[in-house]
């Protein structure tokens, strides 16, 4: 079953509870309990990981007062929606972005589920950064809403830095930030952090991470970055 059949599954049925919850129960018309049913954890991290990411790119979009067509365009490009699909996920959307009320609850709840994975929050970070540039354009109030998420899911201003360098929109590009890395770093310790960063962000261990393989071009996405910035160094320093 994909991503969208369990989210459906979960809409229908599990006592889904907080922001969340609160989401899946007005999409489904149902009483929402306020806890977490014992459901087995990858279809639950899977359900969170899918409502974070739509509630979030929905208030986000609405943080800088309007909601363009290209950010929910980037949302099915980015997450893959079967076209039988977007109904529903476009009725959870459009639920969120009334507005920005209520993100942090959001952000909260996502942190809380995913507190010993926070490889699966940096790629909720990708997925929202996706969303913000859709439009070619990093609104202030963007910055300020996806900084404030990454706040909230533990990252250092450091590591959000390096987050939001994987997704400059002009020639601007800090290879270094984009790899997490001090420009004073020897070149056996660039290639040895590059290798290792290639092995931590293949597509293979973002599905392992319990993110649905619909998502896979935030990994996708994510690895071209690193090998674009290692390339850029390499050529700099003639490895």
């Amino acid at each position: 079953m994909t991503i969208w059949g369990k989210l459906a599954g979960a809409a229908a049925g599990l006592a889904l509870g907080g922001p969340i919850g609160a989401l899946l129960g007005v999409f489904a018309g149902h009483f929402v309990v306020d806890h977490w049913i014992e459901d087995d954890g990858p279809t639950k991290r899977q359900v969170a990981f899918t409502v974070g990411v739509i509630a979030l790119g929905a208030k986000m979009a609405k943080s800088d007062g309007v909601v363009v067509p290209e950010e929910v365009e980037a949302f099915r490009e980015v997450f893959k929606v079967p076209d039988g699909e977007h109904e529903n996920v476009a009725k959870l959307y459009n639920l969120a972005k009334q507005d920005v009320a209520g993100f942090d609850a959001y952000a909260r709840q996502v942190a809380d589920i995913m507190k010993d994975d926070p490889a699966i929050l940096a790629d909720v970070l990708d997925g929202l950064f996706h969303i913000a540039k859709a439009d070619n354009v990093f609104h202030p109030s963007e910055i300020e809403f996806l900084s404030a998420v990454a706040t909230l899911f533990g990252f250092s201003d450091d590591e959000f830095s390096s987050i939001k360098a994987r997704h400059v929109i002009d020639d601007t590009i800090n290879p270094y930030a984009v790899l997490g890395i001090d420009q004073n770093i020897t070149d056996e310790d660039l290639k040895s952090h590059y290798r290792q960063l290639v092995i931590e962000n293949h597509p293979d261990k973002f599905i392992a991470r319990g993110a649905p393989e619909e998502f896979i071009r935030i990994a996708n996405e994510r690895l071209k970055s690193i090998n674009e910035a290692y390339d850029m160094l390499a050529k700099d320093r003639g490895l």
